[in-house]
């Protein structure tokens, strides 16, 4: 009886031990699990860019919301894509990581130099190891298409996109040289509209040219900077002084 009691006490403690040993390593497998699942979690960020402060950004900004990307990782400026050299694009790189996912709505929106986007690409993809989704663009996705045929389709359609982007911006610069050119042949003045010469700019600039007042006195009487009314008396000679410099009295 005795011998039954210490063989069935041996056996429950043994099961005991092992049941503890299996929960314990089954509890580790699943918080590593979860930690890994916490790891894999990819930080989200949004690129936006317009090229003037003028132009509005709302169109990308809502399909970054759409993405439920926050909107502190939420990146915009407003400047030209002919380079990366842009302040908030600058800051969203040290951001960029192996466990973070970029996004931006199409190729130009990163940028419009060919080869400049090409570089970044790579840096962002292969150095900084972040992914990057073109939203216009599903095939330009690095989280998919991870083997050789989907990586060099991607690079492909890159290629493709890089170029039309650069060439768009080329061809943007040119209309508005043509634009420009029809508009001067069309007699438009560009620049600031010319200030009308101030009713006393006629008795100032002789008691002036007289030597009477200073030139400071002189612009401050007629209402202008210095500078201004040195060009608007050079001006106001005409042809009788297009090759002489008048030389100011202080």
């Amino acid at each position: 009886m005795r011998n039954s009691l210490y063989g069935c006490s041996v056996f429950w403690i043994s099961q005991s031990f092992w049941n503890k040993m299996f929960y314990d390593k089954l509890s580790d497998k699943t918080g590593k699990k979860r930690r890994t699942k916490e790891k894999m979690k990819q930080v989200q960020y949004g690129y936006c860019r317009v090229s003037s402060v003028s132009q509005n950004e709302d169109r990308q900004l809502m399909a970054m919301e759409e993405m439920k990307i926050p909107k502190k990782n939420i990146y915009v400026d407003k400047q030209s894509g002919r380079d990366f050299e842009r302040p908030q694009y600058q800051k969203l790189m040290k951001k960029l990581n192996a466990n973070s996912v970029l996004y931006v709505q199409s190729i130009d929106r990163l940028g419009r130099n060919y080869r400049e986007i090409q570089e970044q690409w790579y840096e962002i993809s292969k150095v900084k190891k972040s992914d990057i989704v073109v939203l216009d663009m599903p095939l330009l996705d690095t989280r998919r298409g991870k083997d050789l045929m989907g990586t060099f389709l991607s690079d492909i359609v890159l290629q493709v996109l890089s170029f039309v982007a650069e060439n768009e911006r080329h061809n943007i610069r040119q209309r508005q040289a043509e634009g420009i050119a029809a508009a001067k042949a069309r007699g438009v003045k560009f620049g600031r509209p010319r200030i009308p010469l101030p009713e006393n700019f006629h008795e100032i600039y002789s008691r002036w040219r007289n030597k009477e007042v200073s030139v400071t006195e002189a612009a401050r009487l007629c209402g202008l900077s210095k500078s201004t009314f040195h060009n608007r008396a050079l001006k106001y000679e005409g042809g009788t002084c297009k090759n002489k410099k008048i030389k100011i009295p202080y």
